[in-house]
């Protein structure tokens, strides 16, 4: 019998710790287990004593013609024993098989949710794609695990022992011995090759993931990928993968060959040595024709599963590899956590203030340097300052996707991190500069917001944002589909539709992050008046650019270098002629080049 080798190598593992991991899952139905179980065991017995009703047909037609009777008895318990076993073990699938899907889907959304309380930076460090498949090898190696070890090793096990014991306590010791040793031969020889084998299965599943990383890597860049022309560079990127995936495939499927042959040598001996043991008992008149029929059923249904027990175990090995990589995700520490007993944050006056904030992305490079200063409840802070000067780093902050590294972040005078992330993230809203949409309709994006809310106010954050006309006019109006990461519409689209999704969360405090910086100056003037509509007497951080955004921010502070240069309202700020003063007069006169040049 042979088999196609699928699935991961196993590396250096705890393979009883990840069942372990897996047992509580499973323990969820323990009723459907333990009835399952039952089945199992029945349905063994009854296998067994197939062979039994069969030798005793064979002797009561062995008999002179004469005496020759129909043996109904053992006809009729031949055939219940058949249909005894086969119902019983549809009825152990069909019990088990909610065990099975319940415990992948319990494990698949543990593993999602955990992925998504993980910090920011798990998720800048990781490559998408080989996380996903890792993903998807798992969950479908617990369902090969609990389906082939429960269903396949466990009652080819039970097989062994009576059968063995059926041999030894009817025939000559050496029935059983051969058979007990031929297992012990099989086994041994697969353990050992199988181990052998674990380099190429290891090097194989590496690759994969690789390749497929830097094929979904390729794909998302697709615009980038065609604005340089560099179809065939990620093409032969690709298959310099593939070619080294293929050396390893080869590599496998040879040993998994000398593998089969090995163990069909070491079956066909057994089998051979049996039925010359056999052979000669009947010539010695110690067995009868039936005898021989007996131990010749029992030794075929016992190494027709032990030979497909070579390749559930080679699987089960992968699987288990497969498992704990996904598992390894569920052990991963999530570096911004929920302290002890943290609160809700229930307020829709929030004050902020940052308190000597030291922090940094790397260790080696700081970004923030005892950075302070405050937002009153209801009033706004514009923040300006070069690229690099630590400007979006404050609504990561905010959001807690990373704790600074000294300082504290206080909202009405409690450091955020005594509160839940949850509720934290609950209070704050943000239009981010680079919007990101779903791959879903416009309608799907907004209500993103708030998905609880109603159709109408989906619809009213869309006029707010100056989106609603455009929507509109699209033949599909808000069941327009965007595309992949919103391709399908322009920067602007794009960044209506993020503020049209803040404008439905209605959060207490709002992080504008270079809101209208892909708007054209006639939208912009619009957009700009709607969020001074929804911003006001609300607690709002504005990260800008373009200073002319700003004039009417309640305070202005420059950052340089993660440390706060001036502060001061727009007019404050002219008058003390430093750097401020000179980034206007410098946007001053490129606004009046352009317009010169229109």
């Amino acid at each position: 019998m042979r088999f196609t080798h699928s699935g991961p190598a196993p590396e250096n593992r705890n393979d009883l710790q990840t069942l372990k991991t897996l047992l509580p899952y499973l323990w969820a139905f323990k009723g459907r287990v333990l009835l399952a179980l039952a089945c199992m065991i029945l349905a063994k017995v009854a296998a067994v004593t197939v062979p039994l009703y069969l030798k005793d047909i064979v002797d009561q037609l062995s008999v002179p013609a004469s005496l020759l009777a129909v043996p109904v008895m053992a006809l009729l318990g031949y055939g219940l024993a058949r249909l005894t076993s086969s119902v019983l073990g549809e009825m152990r699938d069909a019990i088990f098989a909610r065990v099975i899907q319940g415990a992948v889907r319990s494990v698949a959304r543990g593993v999602f949710q955990h992925l998504f309380r993980l910090s920011l930076r798990f998720h800048l460090e990781r490559q998408t794609g080989g996380m996903s498949r890792d993903i998807e090898r798992g969950t479908k190696g617990i369902g090969f695990l609990l389906n082939f070890m429960v269903f396949n090793i466990l009652p080819t096990l039970l097989e062994i022992g009576m059968v063995s014991f059926i041999l030894f306590h009817r025939y000559a010791w050496e029935f059983a011995a051969v058979t007990l040793g031929t297992i012990a031969i099989y086994i041994g020889f697969t353990l050992v090759v199988t181990e052998w084998r674990t380099v190429f299965r290891r090097s194989m599943n590496d690759l994969d993931s690789r390749a497929n990383a830097k094929a979904i890597d390729a794909l998302i860049n697709y615009e980038t990928v065609k604005y340089f022309n560099n179809e065939a560079y990620e093409a032969e990127r690709y298959d310099r993968n593939l070619a080294a995936w293929e050396a390893s495939a080869i590599k496998n499927q040879v040993s998994l060959s000398m593998l089969n042959a090995g163990q069909g040598i070491i079956i066909a001996s057994g089998v051979t040595l049996i039925m010359v043991l056999a052979a000669r008992s009947v010539v010695q008149h110690q067995m009868t024709v039936g005898d021989v029929v007996l131990v010749a059923t029992f030794i075929t249904q016992l190494y027709t599963p032990l030979n497909f027990l070579g390749f559930i175990y080679r699987e089960i090995k992968h699987s288990l590899a497969d498992i704990e990589r996904m598992f390894g995700l569920l052990s991963t520490h999530q570096e911004v956590d929920d302290a002890a007993g943290a609160k809700l944050l229930a307020s829709r006056d929030a004050s902020v203030r940052f308190e000597q904030v030291d922090f940094g992305y790397d260790a080696k490079r700081s970004i923030l340097h005892g950075l302070d200063f405050a937002i009153p409840a209801g009033s706004s802070l514009a923040v300006v300052g070069a690229s690099g000067a630590g400007k979006s780093t404050l609504a990561r902050l905010l959001f807690r996707f990373y704790d600074v590294s000294a300082g504290r972040i206080t909202i009405n005078g409690e450091d955020l991190r005594a509160f839940t992330q949850d509720s934290l993230r609950a209070h704050i809203g943000i239009v981010p500069q680079d919007t990101v949409l779903f791959n879903d309709s416009i309608y799907y994006n907004i209500a993103y917001g708030r998905p609880g809310a109603s159709r109408d106010e989906v619809i009213e954050a869309a006029r707010s944002a100056h989106i609603h006309d455009f929507v509109m006019s699209l033949p599909d109006g808000y069941d327009t589909q965007v595309g992949e990461r919103g391709l399908k519409l322009s920067g602007g689209e794009k960044q209506r539709v993020a503020i049209a999704r803040t404008i439905l969360k209605n959060p207490a405090i709002l992080i504008f992050d270079e809101a209208t910086s892909a708007l054209d100056s006639r939208t912009e003037k619009a957009i700009q008046h709607e969020l001074a509509i929804i911003s006001a007497n609300r607690t709002t951080l504005i990260i800008a650019h373009r200073l002319s955004t700003i004039v009417d921010a309640d305070q202005i502070i420059v950052l340089d270098d993660g440390k706060v240069l001036e502060r001061g309202t727009h007019r404050e700020l002219l008058e003390q002629n430093e750097r401020y003063a000179e980034m206007w007069r410098l946007q001053q006169e490129q606004g009046e080049e352009s317009a010169l040049t229109v």
